[in-house]
């Protein structure tokens, strides 16, 4: 992941990243509370897991981000065959 460097005020630089983070803690992290921080790390990298691997994206017409770009690699690689 690459950190926006946009201008303040500028809201398309960052909505992406925003819209991860805040989807991270509504659902991931909102109100639990993590004995180690080594546990609170393991939940973030689970909930990643789920929401780049299996929840399914209305914006990339209901399927899951690493489903998309396994999809866009096959269409180029039979592109090019």
């Amino acid at each position: 992941m690459r950190s926006s460097m946009s201008r303040g005020g500028d809201c398309g630089g960052r909505g992406s990243t925003e819209s991860l983070y805040g989807s991270l803690k509504v659902v991931g992290i909102h109100e639990r509370h993590f004995a180690t921080r080594r546990s609170a790390m393991d939940e973030v990298i689970d909930w990643l897991g789920f929401y780049n691997g299996r929840r399914l994206h209305p914006a990339l017409d209901n399927v899951s981000p690493m489903t998309l770009e396994r999809n866009w690699f096959a269409d180029r690689r039979g592109e090019a065959a």
